[in-house]
């Protein structure tokens, strides 16, 4: 059970209370990303985010921050994504209000002292060069610079390198005061609490005097693809890294979970489709999976896989006719009976930790303005049946749909377009 308690401010607070643990997590997020910024801030999110460990008044420094959490041996961090930003502490339940109160003091008070963010400057760059660096981490961008041009959500997060070296602290901060207001922030405490937490989120986090303003939405981005794209980096490495991007769903689209069931079967484990016929029959490939990324209006479907170039053609060929034999033929039964329970034992062992339950209630609230329970998120994919999964197979499988991202030793992407057949 869960209790959604909105204040006079606009704040949204979710508890979750959890039986059978020591541990309270508490997950501060905000409906902002790099899909909310403009060109001449790009990164800036992300950025901020790096910024709230640097110091407060209460807490002048980075250790400051890390030794009062780590002397009670909590776990803590943060992310950005695309289209939200999250802080999260996980701590003994006895501590909690430590947690609230360093949480409270970070995004609320952080100095962003001239000499912190010149600093973090070269800290982001290196992270930058390290995304870059790696191909396996990177594709996924390139894949999303071609399903979303023109587009900030085929922006990369932490932006680029010649910007961050010199976007100004005024810019930051007038950004971090847009969206970092109360009727845009969701506070999930989940674990061993009780109904004293209330009044302890009451008393850091809305008593506190933050500016509100109207936040600014985000552009909506509708897909305009009426023929393959192909996108390739070069890189003189010996594996090539590919991914095959479909253009898909919001999370409020009701196919997304005839999607999600489809991805499990079509390469969402060691015993999908994908993974037998081109790993285990043909041996093409280590790894070798499909996963959707969905976001508040649109979404996608990456094929991803680390290929031998020599066998480059076949793979591509390989994983095509599986797309082709799922859109002619959809899934089995049995598939997808044990699709449904892949995701069940996938949820139940995920949703045991209570940082795990605090991520889940908050993303929905912030992104879906929901809050189903996992009950009824399965009672939704029990109802997914074969014809459906077929449904969105037809719908994603057709060539004019396909984007394929290539990083590899190649200069040159024209000839990969023969290969497209579907």
């Amino acid at each position: 059970m869960y209790k959604k308690t909105t204040f006079p401010n606009g704040l949204r607070l979710i508890t979750v209370p959890t039986t059978g643990t020591s541990s309270a997590s508490v997950f501060v997020i905000f409906g902002v990303g790099s899909r909310y910024e403009r060109r001449d801030i790009n990164g800036a999110s992300h950025f901020i985010e790096h910024l709230m460990f640097k110091g407060t008044d209460k807490r002048p420094t980075t250790l400051d921050i890390s030794k009062s959490l780590d002397s009670v041996g909590a776990e803590f961090n943060a992310a950005t994504s695309k289209d939200w930003t999250g802080y999260y502490v996980k701590i003994d339940a006895k501590k909690i209000e430590l947690a609230v109160d360093v949480l409270s003091d970070m995004l609320y008070h952080s100095k962003f002292d001239n000499e912190e963010i010149n600093r973090e400057r070269g800290v982001i760059v290196e992270e930058i060069n390290m995304y870059h660096d790696n191909p396996i981490m990177y594709i996924e961008d390139v894949a999303e610079q071609l399903l979303f041009p023109d587009s900030t959500l085929g922006w990369e997060i932490a932006g680029p390198r010649e910007l961050i070296k010199k976007v100004p602290r005024s810019k930051m901060i007038a950004y971090r005061d847009a969206y970092y207001v109360p009727e845009n922030t969701v506070v999930v405490v989940a674990g061993n609490i009780d109904n004293k937490i209330t009044q302890l989120i009451k008393k850091y986090f809305v008593t506190k005097k933050v500016k509100t303003s109207k936040v600014k939405k985000y552009s909506p981005f509708k897909s305009k693809q009426t023929k393959p794209r192909v996108k390739v980096v070069y890189r003189d490495t010996q594996q090539v890294q590919l991914a095959l991007g479909f253009p898909a769903y919001s999370y409020s689209d009701k196919r997304i979970y005839a999607l999600y069931l489809m991805a499990v079967i079509l390469g969402g484990n060691m015993s999908s489709r994908l993974f037998i016929s081109v790993r285990e029959r043909k041996g093409l490939a280590y790894f070798v999976r499909s996963y959707p990324n969905v976001y508040q209006d649109t979404g996608d479907l990456i094929i991803q896989s680390g290929l031998d170039k020599a066998r480059l053609e076949e793979a591509i060929h390989t994983i095509l006719d599986e797309l082709k034999k799922m859109r002619a033929e959809g899934v089995t039964e049995d598939e997808l009976v044990k699709a449904k329970d892949y995701m069940r034992g996938k949820m139940v062992l995920t949703l045991e930790d209570t940082s795990s339950l605090a991520d889940w209630y908050a993303k929905q609230e912030i992104l879906e303005n929901s809050s189903l329970t996992p009950e009824k998120k399965l009672a939704m994919l029990d109802r997914v049946t074969t014809a459906d999964v077929k449904k969105v197979a037809k719908d994603l499988f057709q060539k004019n749909k396909i984007n394929l991202a290539i990083i590899g030793p190649y200069k040159n992407g024209k000839v990969f377009n023969k290969l497209f057949d579907l």
